[in-house]
């Protein structure tokens, strides 16, 4: 496969700006992966397609406000700081974004918080990637959640808002594992209200954690798939929640992932006997076509946007021609995109 094979445009206007209110309002689009064939359904819907003794997989990350605006020592000049991953706790060093990259060096000070703390560039990693030390002597993750936005996509054209701080997060996130800068977009279509009667209907819910880091905003820049390597991401599936889906899975019953993060989980910890295994760990799992799912029958996803490592998965799943004849179906009936948009479900 090569990645001009997945190459196409996304009309501007159906990028969804905001969130469907409610949740569950929003469309989704049924695929069958057998026959091809497509239902257009409202996501509350989705209940229709679980049975008893299924399992729903989602993950229970949680995004963090990680954009901080601040201001370059001596110049003044407005830096935007992405965090992406704290990597010394103690010394709080951590793995940032910096823009515009070509202000930023090491030894520079980008101040915060009318001028309360400073981090100092310590280290160069990509083009504008940078390691940086935070002065804060404090809990600067409270200092964070204060002062941080929440990481929007950038082709939303806009700045967060304090909705986002809800919308751009699922509702079974966990608050003890507030480390991803993106959500798990196939499962911000879910409410409290759908996880219970879900419940009620004998449904297994399993939460697995993969932490949604740098690569959220990763290019592929290689045409042959095989050269690709992703960023690695930290997961884990512990024991409590891998016999959940192996009880499914023993009693041939359905596992659906919610989101590619789960669909990589679940694909980083498969036994020889299909099986899932409890484990922890760094992930760099790259799934595109053709791949043979071993754990998944189910998955609920959203509409991802072109030659991306998620619109790769999707395809692997229900195969690359189907997926693109889904594309054209949610585009020609107004289907809202990417990360505030509609949903998938393909059985």
């Amino acid at each position: 496969m090569k990645l001009s094979e997945f190459k196409f445009t996304i009309p501007k206007n159906q990028i969804a700006k905001h969130p469907a209110e409610p949740r569950d309002a929003a469309k989704m689009l049924v695929i069958d992966r057998a026959t091809g064939e497509m239902k257009d359904k409202k996501f509350k819907n989705i209940l229709d397609y679980f049975e008893k003794g299924d399992c729903l997989v989602l993950n229970d990350t949680r995004v963090f406000p990680a954009k901080l605006n601040g201001k370059k020592e001596k110049t003044n000049a407005k830096i935007e700081v992405m965090l992406l991953r704290e990597l010394k706790a103690p010394e709080r060093i951590w793995d940032v974004i910096v823009e515009p990259a070509r202000k930023v060096r090491i030894g520079n000070k980008i101040y915060f918080d009318n001028n309360r703390f400073y981090c100092e560039i310590i280290d160069n990693t990509t083009s504008r990637g940078r390691t940086v030390r935070f002065s804060y002597d404090g809990d600067l993750h409270k200092i964070i959640e204060r002062i941080g936005e929440m990481p929007i996509p950038e082709y939303l054209k806009r700045e967060a808002t304090e909705e986002d701080k809800e919308s751009y997060q699922t509702v079974f996130a966990n608050p003890n594992k507030t480390a991803s800068i993106a959500p798990p977009t196939g499962g911000l279509h879910f409410t409290n209200d759908m996880l219970k009667a879900l419940d009620k209907k004998g449904v297994r819910i399993a939460y697995v954690t993969l932490n949604i880091g740098q690569g959220i905003f990763e290019t592929i820049e290689v045409e042959d798939l095989t050269k690709h390597r992703m960023y690695s991401e930290y997961f884990e599936i512990t024991r409590e929640n891998a016999e959940i889906i192996n009880k499914s899975l023993k009693a041939k019953r359905n596992v659906f992932a919610a989101g590619c993060s789960v669909m990589r989980a679940l694909e980083s910890s498969v036994l020889t006997s299909f099986n899932v295994k409890p484990n922890h760990g760094w992930t760099d799992k790259f799934i595109y076509p053709p791949y043979d799912f071993k754990i998944a029958k189910g998955f609920i996803t959203n509409f991802h946007p072109p030659a991306t490592p998620s619109l790769l998965v999707c395809s692997a799943f229900c195969g690359k021609e189907t997926m693109f004849k889904a594309y054209k179906h949610a585009m020609k009936h107004d289907y809202r995109m990417l990360a505030y948009g509609d949903a998938m479900l393909i059985v």
